[in-house]
């Protein structure tokens, strides 16, 4: 490393430390991800690397096995790296501007096992919140709703004939999807002592001012159920839909009619789930697929 790049990789750890004013911890990484570019290329000069250089110590990195969340922060120091040359005026333009790191796999969604649900849903009792928030998450679990369709919902959009909701889910698209014997029985424990509240609209679920139930406060009050029914790591909406789209899959095997009732556009989105459960997958495919049935000639 010459002393023109050692002097300015010092230059920039003081400027993130006293102007940015990130963690000791913080400059420390961005450092040393700095530094490493010259251990992978040592003849490369900081000062007048190029894009394609730059890019070519990524790639290295890519093949030495450093996961892509790693040569993010890689990237992310070069790039404020070279922004701070730029605007010392060391450099004429940032060559890391257009730098990509490799797409980080994207995390399965986190669900709660059938046993954890019914622990969750076992609370007991007649208090008017306990009574709420109990229909709240037996009709999210029981219809794998999304969090700003729970909340929009109004005491009609519930019809108890034929057992299923109408709800309005992104892009304005309105479905209808059915509503299990335990959530009707919650909601209308729940519409029953209702009108105790000051009701100011026709909201399905009231805050106790009478407003509409916020998703902040839908958010809060499942957490704080989770934790008080022991229940495995938070409890939140997306966890209770990821429930309900999972199991329903395995119990279905139904791809399309998941997507159906979860509200999904593309059915790429509802395919996340199919990654759950790959012991159940492979029964399907062994079962269905000509090619599978070993011993089959």
């Amino acid at each position: 490393m010459t002393d023109k790049d050692s002097l300015w990789l010092e230059r920039f750890s003081n400027f993130l430390a006293s102007e940015r004013q990130l963690s000791p911890l913080t400059c420390r990484n961005y450092l040393y991800e700095l530094q490493r570019i010259k251990l992978l290329k040592p003849e490369l000069s900081l000062l007048s690397a190029d894009r394609d250089e730059l890019q070519g110590v990524l790639a290295k990195l890519h093949r030495q096995g450093l996961s892509p969340r790693s040569i993010a922060l890689s990237v992310s120091a070069i790039k404020q790296f070279y922004e701070f040359l730029r605007r010392e005026k060391v450099v004429e333009a940032n060559p890391a501007r257009t730098l990509k790191a490799p797409k980080q796999n994207k995390p399965l969604p986190k669900n709660m096992d059938a046993d954890g649900v019914s622990a969750l849903l076992s609370m007991d009792g007649d208090d008017p919140l306990l009574l709420r928030d109990k229909a709240m998450m037996e009709l999210f679990y029981s219809s794998g709703l999304r969090l700003a369709e729970l909340a929009a919902l109004d005491t009609g959009d519930i019809d108890f004939s034929t057992r299923e909701v109408r709800v309005m889910g992104k892009g304005s698209k309105e479905r209808i999807v059915p509503v299990g014997s335990k959530a009707i029985a919650a909601l209308q424990d729940w519409l029953k002592i209702r009108g105790t509240f000051p009701c100011q609209d026709n909201a399905l679920f009231l805050a106790k001012t009478g407003a509409r139930l916020s998703h902040r406060s839908i958010q809060s009050r499942l957490a704080r159920w989770g934790v008080e029914q022991g229940s495995s790591g938070r409890v939140h909406p997306h966890k209770l839909r990821h429930s309900f789209a999972t199991h329903m899959l395995e119990s279905s095997g139904d791809l399309r009619a998941v997507q159906e009732l979860l509200g999904h556009a593309n059915l790429a989105t509802t395919q996340i789930y199919t990654s759950l459960d790959f012991g159940h997958l492979a029964k399907v495919y062994d079962g269905a697929h000509p090619r599978a049935r070993k011993g089959n000639k």
